[in-house]
């Protein structure tokens, strides 16, 4: 029978394994199948300050001194601790222990079933420290325990483990609090890999207070230092995400707190440094037209246009708003729509990833171009997650337009600058859709009249002309096929197409001057009804220029309604403006500016009030006498409201 116990013996112990033979990876799936629900309730924060004033010395707090009964109780304490003080010599057996244990303790959560054990371990750990320090040569029982104990011949084998086991376990604590805050694993994501370190973590620590345990009764006298060095290094890595967990919790609780300020600002100045200032750094702003760094209160009670963008490819961009900038600048107090030009600034914000040597000299190269305002730091955004949540921006440049209170005017006016330029002031959608509306007649009538040409989006320029002159019909076309080729449109990407009208069917011409005609006697009651008399008006007065006429359009936008010699000089003397086309808004803003330098001079000695561009035009007209043909005065000018079925006319 003895010979049989004994087999049997050698067996199991060469079925266990070393646990310092195995991976961590190994020991992860053998803890993670003892383990269930965390169901059973520990009394962790009043067991741990036990604990530690035992271990560690310290003073108990009064609240806690009193507190006699808590879970678990003592009997699962003191067998846990049986058994680790009756485990037989061995590391096999120092592991077959450590799984029972994770098996008596499969209800307790991670953090509990770590701090049980070293409660258990303190049992008989805290009475040798006690003992050992305890001077009472007076008192007989305590002597006799002394020597019961054999204290004066132990020596306290684990004080450097027990303070690691200490230091550990705050921080599977600290990290049990943290789980329980219901964070997004997708906002603070090392808290799911630290997770995947606990068990292990754990796990070593029982399997050292077991090892210290049997030495502590001189049963064993493993080398405490191979069990702590496993310890350590898991708790190394768990550390390790336990530190980032924190650190993505930082600036998750930053971005809710940053979150719910911008929703409610004080002002834009508030809401522009809750995007662009964080830890108290003062984040100055660059401005482009003295290079010169100023204060965020520069934004103080005005309208901010917010350029948000990467560092790639916005070349146009910058040269629009440079061009927008300057339009501002021209009669700064005039009021549109009552919105005034000086009361708006533009204001770039970069968004860059990594701050490389790359990427700031890219920034300081762009920055030096720019005519407003910029971000003055080359480093990472506090929360450029709040920015992109904000304004949805995901790598297109956008342009919110934010009002003095940091209200939304407009989420993103980017395409309606392109479209527009400054004719869209100040900037809203409604402004954009008013544009249309001024034009969609324009277009609808060209459909009618079977032209052959649409409404077109995008920066396609079109020109459409005609005239009874054939000659200037045909220098038109020369000087626009001319313009077209040129290298500054090619470097530029500038699509020109031109459409004489009535080229291929003459009955379009009259088609087409029925139209605007029919528009004109319709009746019209608001202000983008009066605006569209007067452009009616204009397109009228151009029909009986003697020469001929000429429309610019881009995309949906008419922006140019010219007289036939000045629209054909200012094509054919391109190369004096052509740099001005990188300078402006675009092709179409460059072309209007000297056109109507040539309308000036060609109309200069003409006795004819002419108002330039999208506005009533007196045409000039000769005297129908062959013998005369000098232009004719005009002697007088009726004006009437275009409210025609108004009870007054002025």
């Amino acid at each position: 029978m003895s010979l049989s116990n004994g087999v049997d013996s050698r067996q199991q112990k060469l079925q266990l394994p070393n646990p310092l033979d195995l991976a961590d990876s190994e020991i992860l799936e053998k803890v993670y199948l003892t383990h269930l629900h965390d169901d059973y309730k520990c009394d962790v924060e009043i067991l741990f300050e036990i604990v530690s004033s035992v271990i560690l010395k310290t003073r108990l707090a009064e609240n806690k001194a009193s507190q006699t009964v808590f879970r678990p109780d003592f009997r699962t304490m003191k067998l846990i601790s049986i058994q680790m003080i009756t485990t037989p010599r061995g590391e096999r057996y120092v592991h077959q222990t450590t799984m029972s244990i994770l098996q008596q303790l499969r209800s307790y959560s991670w953090d509990a079933k770590a701090l049980v054990t070293l409660a258990a371990f303190a049992l008989e750990y805290g009475n040798l420290l006690y003992l050992r320090d305890v001077a009472t040569p007076d008192n007989q029982l305590t002597n006799s325990l002394k020597q019961l104990n054999q204290v004066q011949s132990r020596s306290d084998p684990a004080t450097k483990l027990v303070g690691l086991v200490m230091d550990v376990l705050r921080d599977i604590q600290e990290w049990a609090r943290l789980s329980t805050l219901d964070y997004d694993i997708v906002e603070v994501p090392s808290l799911t890999d630290a997770q995947q370190e606990v068990p292990v973590v754990v796990y070593w620590i029982i399997a050292s207070l077991v090892a210290a345990s049997s030495n502590l009764v001189g049963l064993s006298d493993y080398t405490l230092s191979d069990f702590q060095g496993r310890l350590s290094s898991a708790a190394i890595r768990f550390k390790g995400h336990l530190t980032l967990s924190c650190e993505q919790k930082v600036r998750v609780d930053e971005y809710s707190k940053r979150k719910k300020d911008i929703s409610k600002p004080k002002d834009i100045v508030e809401f522009l440094k809750l995007l662009i200032q964080y830890d108290g750094y003062k984040v100055k702003i660059y401005d482009g037209s003295t290079k010169n760094r100023i204060d965020i209160e520069v934004f103080n009670q005005k309208y901010v246009l917010l350029f948000i963008s990467s560092l790639d490819r916005i070349e146009d961009e910058i040269s629009l708003l440079n061009s927008i900038y300057d339009r501002l600048k021209e009669n700064p107090n005039e009021i549109i729509k009552d919105y005034k030009k000086e009361d708006f600034k533009i204001f770039w914000i970069p968004i860059v990833s990594l701050w490389d040597d790359k990427q700031k000299l890219k920034f300081n190269a762009l920055k030096d171009t720019i005519k407003w305002y910029a971000v003055e730091f080359l480093t990472e955004l506090p929360d450029t997650d709040l920015l992109k949540e904000k304004f949805n921006f995901f790598g297109k440049p956008i342009i919110p337009v934010l009002t003095p209170v940091a209200d939304t005017l407009n989420e993103d006016a980017m395409d309606l600058i392109f479209q527009w330029g400054i004719d869209a002031f100040p900037f809203r959608k409604i402004d954009g859709d008013e544009l249309t509306l001024k034009w969609k007649w324009f277009w609808d009538a060209a459909k009618k009249a079977n032209l052959g040409i649409q409404q077109v989006n995008g920066d396609r320029y079109i020109f459409i002309y005609g005239g009874a002159d054939k000659n200037w019909v045909q220098d038109f076309a020369v000087a626009v096929e001319k313009t077209k080729g040129h290298a500054i449109i090619l470097d530029t990407d500038t699509i020109i197409d031109h459409y004489q009208l009535g080229k291929d069917e003459p009955k379009d011409i009259r088609r087409f001057w029925i139209e605007i005609e029919r528009k004109r006697l319709k009746k019209h009651k608001d202000a983008v009804d009066c605006e569209i008399q007067k452009i009616v008006k204009t397109l009228l007065c151009l029909k009986q220029d003697q020469q001929g006429w000429a429309i610019l359009t881009k995309g949906s936008n008419v922006r140019v309604l010219g007289h036939g010699e000045p629209m054909r000089q200012t094509l054919a003397e391109f190369d004096e403006w052509k740099e001005k086309v990188f300078q402006k808004e675009g092709f179409d803003v460059a072309f209007d500016e000297y056109y109507k330098i040539k309308l000036d001079e060609i109309y200069a000695r003409q006795q004819c009030a002419i108002v330039k561009n999208n506005a009533d035009v007196l045409v000039t007209i000769t005297c129908p006498n062959p013998t005369c043909g000098r232009v004719m005065e005009v002697t007088s000018v009726n004006y009437k409201c275009c409210h025609r079925d108004a009870p007054a006319a002025n």
